[in-house]
C-alpha cells in the first residue's frame, strides 16, 4: 500500500484491563470508531500509545490486531523509538514482516545525538526496510531537532517521505514547503496548531485527542481542505481546551479520561504512569465535562 501521508492519522492509545493486560476489546472498539469517522491511517506505539511500557510480544499483538481490523482500507504505521540503533532496526524489520504499511521514526531518546549521529541513525533504519517512513521532529520534547539541512541528506533516501512537524514553529510548514516542495509531506504533530498548520499548507494531522473525538477531528481537516475555514474554526474553538490536554506530560492520562467520556476507552494506564489524582484530576474532568455539554453538531463532512 502506498501511503499518501495526508488527512488525519491518529496516534492511538493502548488499552489496558484493570489487571494491566492488553484490553483488545476496547482497543477494537476505538479503532473501529476511528475508521468509521474517516481517518486516513493508524499510528501504533507512540508516546500516547505508552510504547516504552510495552513488551515486544505486546507490540506484535497490537500490530496484527490492527492490521486485521483495518482490512487494508487504511495504512497501519508503527512508531520506532527504541533505545539503540540495533533494536530500532530489529523492530523495523519485524514490523515489515508482520505487514505494516509504514514507519514513524523518533530520534535517539536516551542520548542527545549530534546532527550527524541523528542522520546516520535514521539512515540505518531506513535502509534496513523498504517501508515508507515519516520522521518525527519534536525538539521541544525530545531535545533533538531535525533541521532542513538534515532533511536534505535524509531525502536522498527514497523511502523517507514525510515529517511529523512538532517544532511548535508554525512557519516551519512554509519553510519545508519552500525548500522541498511536495517531496516531503508535512503532517502537524501538535494538536493546538493543527488548523493553522493545515491552512498554511500541511498535508495532514497526526492527532492525539482524535482518540476520544475522531469525528470532530476529521471534520476540521475536511472543512479546512474544502476552504470552509470559518466552519472549521467554529469547531476548533470548542475543541481547543481539549486539545490543550495533549501538550502536557500527563497527555496519556488526560486523553484516556476523555476517551472514558466518549465511551471509547478506559482510564487504565501502565505504571510508572498512574491515573490523575486530586486537583489535576478535577481540572481535567471539568474541561471534559464542559466540552461534552457543548459538543457541536457537525456538518456532513464525509461528503465534502
Amino acid at each position: 500500500m502506498k501511503i499518501k501521508w495526508e488527512g488525519v492519522m491518529p496516534a492511538v492509545t493502548t488499552k489496558f484491563t484493570d489487571k494491566g493486560q492488553l484490553d483488545l476489546g476496547m482497543f477494537e472498539k476505538n479503532i473501529k470508531a476511528q475508521i468509521d469517522a474517516g481517518v486516513n491511517g493508524i499510528i501504533l506505539g507512540g508516546t500516547l500509545g505508552e510504547a516504552s511500557t510495552l513488551t515486544k510480544d505486546e507490540k506484535e499483538v497490537l500490530i496484527t490486531t490492527t492490521l486485521k481490523l483495518v482490512e487494508g482500507k487504511i495504512p497501519v504505521i508503527v512508531n520506532i523509538a527504541e533505545q539503540s540503533t540495533s533494536e530500532a532496526v530489529t523492530l523495523a524489520k519485524r514490523a515489515e514482516e508482520l505487514g505494516v504499511n509504514g514507519l514513524m521514526l523518533l530520534p535517539p531518546m536516551r542520548y542527545k545525538a549530534t546532527d550527524y549521529e541523528t542522520v546516520v541513525y535514521f539512515r540505518e533504519i531506513a535502509t534496513s526496510v523498504s517501508l515508507p517512513i515519516m520522521i518525527y521532529n519534536n525538539p521541544v520534547d525530545y531535545k533533538i531537532e531535525v533541521t532542513l539541512d538534515m532533511f536534505e541528506e535524509l531525502l536522498k533516501l527514497d523511502n523517507i517521505e514525510a515529517v511529523k512537524e512538532s517544532t511548535r514553529d508554525i512557519s516551519n510548514v512554509i519553510r519545508i514547503r519552500n525548500r522541498f516542495g511536495n517531496r516531503l509531506k508535512v503532517l502537524c504533530g501538535v494538536d493546538t496548531l493543527a488548523l493553522e498548520s493545515l491552512v498554511t499548507g500541511a498535508d495532514g494531522w497526526v492527532a492525539g485527542l482524535v482518540a476520544a473525538y475522531p469525528e470532530e477531528t476529521v471534520a476540521i481537516y475536511k472543512l479546512v481542505k474544502a476552504g470552509r475555514v470559518e466552519e472549521a474554526v467554529s469547531i476548533y474553538r470548542w475543541f481547543m481546551p481539549l486539545l490543550e490536554l495533549d501538550i502536557s506530560p500527563q497527555l496519556v492520562q488526560n486523553i484516556k479520561l476523555a476517551e472514558v467520556a466518549t465511551g471509547l476507552g478506559t482510564e487504565n494506564v501502565r505504571a510508572p504512569r498512574l491515573p490523575l489524582q486530586g486537583a489535576d484530576r478535577k481540572r481535567v474532568l471539568a474541561i471534559i465535562e464542559d466540552a461534552m455539554k457543548n459538543r457541536p453538531s457537525l456538518p456532513d463532512y464525509k461528503n465534502i
